[in-house]
């Protein structure tokens, strides 16, 4: 007479996964892209577009106003004047007689060749996407303080969420694993004593240990279990499918 094998007891020691350093590193990364971003919108908004700005409207006096001059100047023989006067407020004389160029001038100065003149929306937009920066550092330190002290703990015949809630083993009908090689990420689908179907997650890389608690619910799990299938399981099931 065979006897059914007996199962290992559940473990009754308290497992506790807290917040991994891993979350934090990551958190800390994400609050300074946004701090970077922040302050190069500020930077822009404050003194990038102005200065560009002030390169058009310079642009603009060049050739609307000072090329103008010199032909008036060449075309009245007063050349002399004209350039002594060029000369004397550091404005660009041309070669050999040849009228002034915008490119040569503004090589001189490092500016840009072809400068846009931005409007006044524009420039406040950058403000508006820089305070909008500051906000997500505020909102990812918020966050951060949030999740500081939350605990994902395993029990016998149940787990407690970071959030609080008690979900028995036994109420879990449906995991889904295809996530937890690459990403960390299983999700547990329960029924509440009211009914009602929800569904935790188990996050293996904000919470270290989370592997152990999955392993306790799968050990007297008996639902709905969905894995990533392997290519070689997959290649098994077309060429069974095949041959039928």
């Amino acid at each position: 007479m065979e006897t059914a094998p007996i199962s290992p007891p559940l473990a009754s020691e308290p497992i506790l996964c807290r917040v991994t350093s891993w979350y934090y590193r990551r958190m800390g990364m994400l609050a300074g892209l946004f701090l970077i971003f922040g302050l190069l919108f500020l930077h822009d908004g404050i003194w990038g577009y102005p200065k560009v700005i002030a390169i058009a409207e310079k642009k603009e006096w060049f050739t609307q106003e000072f090329l103008p001059s010199f032909e008036v100047a060449k075309r009245d023989g007063r050349m002399e004047q004209w350039l002594a006067d060029a000369k004397a407020k550091d404005w660009p004389t041309g070669v050999d007689g040849d009228s002034p160029r915008w490119k040569t001038y503004a090589a001189e100065h490092n500016w840009e060749e072809d400068p846009k003149h931005y409007s006044e929306r524009e420039i406040a937009e950058q403000f508006t996407y820089a305070y909008g920066c500051f906000a997500g550092v505020l909102l990812v330190g918020i966050f951060v303080l949030l999740n500081r002290g939350k605990v994902l703990r395993g029990e016998a015949d149940h787990w407690v969420t970071p959030e609080g809630v008690q979900i028995r083993y036994t109420d879990v009908f449906r995991v889904d694993k295809r996530k937890w090689e690459h990403k960390g990420f299983a999700y547990a689908w329960y029924r509440t004593q009211g009914g009602a179907e929800k569904r935790a997650v188990f996050d293996d890389l904000k919470y270290g240990g989370a592997d152990k608690i999955l392993e306790r619910l799968l050990a007297c799990f008996s639902g709905e279990l969905i894995e990533k299938v392997s290519e070689s399981e997959s290649a098994e099931t077309a060429t069974s499918e095949v041959e039928k």
